[in-house]
């Protein structure tokens, strides 16, 4: 097998293997705790050019796709801590396929909503938790924090959602 190593001594080729099969549930992830397409192709972009710098690194870790998202989550908090806690519209519409009926797309829309509400670090550890299927044990690695913490976050999220839907009806 033959190496492509970069002037920066990067294993390129190793990266492209690693990131190629990768690079779309990176971009899921991204766009659910970001809630934005730009926002997420910025943090997925920027946690890249960080692993690819360090590949020598990231990829002798037992899970370097953890590494990453973990990147990405704390990409997205770091800029939000930087600006501010803002609204952002998003005009796309949620739902799967055309055969979705709009009720669904609604309620889908309104669920959403209610979780861009969340702060980030909540979003995060909601998305890990019901979108990857990650235990808390994963999650508090992902996000650098401790399972405890990781625990609290979704904890406190739900509650939040669930005082949301009580007090909100869903379209």
């Amino acid at each position: 097998m033959v190496t492509t190593v970069d002037k920066a001594g990067v294993d390129r080729a190793g990266f492209e293997t690693w990131v190629t099969p990768r690079l779309p549930g990176l971009l899921r992830f991204a766009y659910l705790v970001t809630g934005s397409r730009d926002a997420a192709q910025d943090a997925v972009q920027g946690a890249l050019a960080a692993a690819y710098e360090t590949w020598d690194h990231v990829s002798t870790r037992a899970q370097p796709d953890q590494y990453v998202r973990r990147m990405i989550a704390n990409s997205h908090v770091s800029q939000w801590r930087r600006i501010g806690r803002r609204e952002f519209s998003v005009a796309e519409p949620r739902g799967g396929s055309a055969a979705d009926s709009t009720e669904q797309i609604a309620e889908h829309d309104a669920v959403w909503r209610m979780c861009l509400g969340l702060p980030p670090q909540q979003r995060a550890a909601v998305v890990l938790r019901f979108y990857e299927d990650l235990d808390y044990r994963e999650i508090a690695r992902v996000l650098d924090i401790s399972e405890a913490t990781a625990r609290s976050h979704i904890h406190r999220a739900l509650i939040t959602l669930r005082i949301q839907l009580t007090s909100e009806d869903l379209p």
